[in-house]
């Protein structure tokens, strides 16, 4: 089964909140078989929209992202980045 990328691109608007959000975050990914790739640090915005945080986590598969992204602790923590960032959030599989 292909591994897969969890990628998120983000303009935060409430560090305090979007916090909060990163903790737990951090927590339903692991449980959940996510490593992080990258997290923030340096980027070069080649085009689209620019977001100032750029996450990558790699997953055992599809199905583990999205059962992550389902599950009951990251929606917990997901409820603090409402309204405190402007998310893009996509998973791809990775080809083999």
């Amino acid at each position: 089964m292909p591994t897969a990328l969890w990628i998120a691109h983000v303009h935060v608007t409430d560090p305090e909140a979007y916090g909060h959000y990163a903790r737990g975050a951090t927590e339903a990914i692991a449980a959940h078989g996510g490593v992080f790739l990258a997290r923030g640090g340096r980027y070069v915005q080649l085009e689209g929209n620019d977001r100032t945080r750029n996450v990558v986590a790699r997953f055992p598969s599809l199905e583990a992202a999205e059962a992550c992204y389902r599950s009951q602790a990251y929606q917990a923590a997901l409820a603090h980045a409402k309204g405190a960032a402007v998310r893009d959030l996509v998973v791809v599989e990775e080809i083999a």
